[in-house]
């Protein structure tokens, strides 16, 4: 039996965490011990399998009254000794600071770590720390998975070698759904509210379909990350005087009745690893529309005109166009949402574990 520990900073509702949560879950179903060890604890958190152990490895009350240097130290020894204790076969690291925590926590020992890049990585990787850290960690890392071929070209050569493309694994609750009967006059956004999937956008886009088909209701499911971005919507729908129109639904858990029978699936980000949301909306069967956002994600799974339908970031007006155009041509809609349920074959949570299983072996072997 293997032991994997998987790092990052907390299992609060983001793509990262509930990738971890899904993936550990399959891990431990297949008879693998799993830890998950953590920064912190978040207010809300994803639910992980009763067989995944789950560690705290971040600064205690006392650690945390200290200096920053020694916080960062604090950090780094409190991971270390847990990883001695533990002894896992594998450690798999989550985003961008566990990255670096995983691979200086393991220094002077033997355990391979494997670090997972899930964001667009100008921005994100290419601060002056991270010139200074890359080159210095990095080659440590016995391997890497990336979301998109884009990511993964951002980095290293001596990092694309050893690297892997994954993708996320989709909820099979949204797998093998019947095909809806009838479609509502919604179109349906799921996502957390937050500024960088930029839902603002979404309801200027919305304000053009809505005067064109009055009739048509926006649904935004998500939850308050409390970034301010809800409340700028809020007061975007007041201004608008859109409250009978554009509804902030808040979170849910069963997305995959609440969205199914929508006409639309719309998603808007500036900027996103591999939408966890738009996969579930093209497994439920929905004809979808994405903004064509950095680092590749949506370009990735979606063919245009194909499965789904692809907008330049931050164009409302072909958002609208794009919309409209699902709504007036039912038949090209239904011929979308068809081909995007395909999606459930390819990023099936078996299908995606057996993926990672084939990595973690291939490095524990070597």
């Amino acid at each position: 039996m293997k032991r994997i520990v998987f790092h990052l900073n907390c299992l609060e509702r983001g793509g990262a965490e509930r990738v971890v949560t899904n993936l550990s879950g399959q891990f431990a179903e297949h008879g693998y011990e799993v830890y998950i060890a953590t920064e912190w604890q978040g207010e809300d958190e994803y639910e992980i399998d009763s067989r995944v152990k789950r560690v705290h490895v971040g600064l205690t009350e006392e650690q945390e009254k200290r200096g920053r240097a020694s916080m960062f130290l604090a950090r780094i020894s409190n991971l270390r000794k847990f990883l001695l204790e533990v002894q896992p076969d594998i450690v798999i690291a989550f985003a961008r600071k566990a990255n670096y925590r995983a691979l200086t926590a393991t220094i002077g020992t033997k355990i391979p770590v494997i670090i997972s890049v899930r964001i667009a990585p100008v921005g994100c990787y290419d601060h002056l720390t991270d010139k200074i850290q890359i080159p210095i960690l990095f080659p440590r890392a016995s391997g890497c998975v990336f979301q998109t071929p884009e990511q993964k070209e951002f980095f290293p050569k001596y990092v694309q070698d050893k690297s892997r493309i994954i993708l996320n694994a989709i909820n099979p609750k949204f797998i093998g759904n019947p095909f809806p009967e009838y479609r509502e006059k919604s179109v349906v956004h799921s996502g957390r509210i937050v500024d960088f999937k930029n839902q603002r956008m979404l309801i200027r886009a919305f304000e053009e379909v809505h005067e064109k088909h009055p009739e048509y209701v926006l649904k935004i499911f998500g939850q308050n990350t409390f970034d301010g971005t809800w409340e700028q919507l809020e007061a975007q729908i007041e201004e608008n005087k859109a409250g009978d129109y554009v509804k902030l639904m808040g979170g849910s858990n069963q997305l995959e009745k609440d969205m199914i029978h929508g006409a639309v699936a719309a998603f808007s980000s500036d900027v996103e690893g591999m939408p966890n949301a738009m996969l579930e909306a093209m497994a439920l069967g929905l004809p979808v529309v994405a903004t064509d956002c950095p680092p590749g994600g949506p370009r990735m799974v979606i063919t245009p005109e194909e499965n789904g339908l692809l907008v330049p970031v931050g164009d409302e007006k072909a958002l609208a166009a794009a919309i409209n155009r699902l709504i007036e041509n039912p038949a090209l809609a239904e011929k979308l949402g068809r081909n995007a349920a395909e999606i459930g074959k390819k990023a099936g949570a078996e299908m995606i574990f057996r993926e990672w299983e084939e990595y973690i072996n291939e490095i524990c072997d070597k």
